[in-house]
């Protein structure tokens, strides 16, 4: 069942050149997919308006059948969407269970858990654990929002690939067993390979594998 459409959606950077080009697809619960393409090429900026933190020259985003520029962008960034970035965006101060927290309507521990950190580590300042740590924070603080779509930005950008491999499983069970729809942007294939379904976007146009 679709969760969000894309609807001949348009974007340029400068009124001159679409990275967009009237682009068009929906995107499932229970399905990872993968965005592909050379830098440059618009995927982060599609992830930005999947998650309603910029708006298209033309076209719609539709959650749930209605238009999240209708419904609003502040609500739907609360309600809908959970972002993951690759420079992972906690808040260095504190522990993961209390970056966890800010957005968890259930115990931090648990999700923490359940992404692979042990209770002493849930326990340390953010910035004492590994990037691959960090990463499963960053993860565990989108599951922990029961938002239903997941928006990740090249999550193992900055990981080795036993890790890695790690997180794309964790993205995998989101999606699989979780039911929520996964979007991810990268550049690895080898991620892209575990996606469900694969989309390239290529001169302003995305294209299913």
């Amino acid at each position: 069942m679709s969760i969000m459409e894309i609807q001949k959606v348009r974007y340029s950077y400068d009124n001159k050149r679409n990275v967009l080009n009237g682009i068009s697809t929906s995107l499932d619960e229970g399905k990872m997919y993968a965005i592909l393409g050379a830098s440059g090429c618009g995927k982060t900026t599609l992830l930005s308006l999947l998650g309603g933190l910029d708006s298209p020259l033309d076209g719609q985003i539709l959650y749930d059948g209605q238009d999240i520029e209708k419904t609003g962008f502040a609500s739907h960034r609360k309600d809908n969407v959970a972002f993951i970035f690759q420079s992972y965006n906690l808040i260095d101060y504190l522990t993961p269970k209390d970056n966890v927290a800010l957005t968890a309507k259930l115990p931090p521990q648990p999700i923490l858990e359940r992404v692979g950190l042990t209770a002493e580590e849930c326990k340390r300042n953010v910035l004492k654990l590994s990037g691959g740590q960090q990463q499963r924070v960053a993860i565990a603080r989108a599951l922990a929002s029961d938002a239903k779509v997941i928006l990740a930005d090249e999550p193992t950008g900055n990981l080795d690939e036993d890790t890695a491999a790690e997180i794309i499983s964790i993205l995998k069970e989101c999606a699989h067993q979780m039911e929520k729809c996964v979007v991810i942007v990268s550049h690895s294939n080898e991620l892209a390979k575990q996606a469900d379904t694969i989309f390239r976007l290529k001169k302003g146009k995305l294209i299913q594998d």
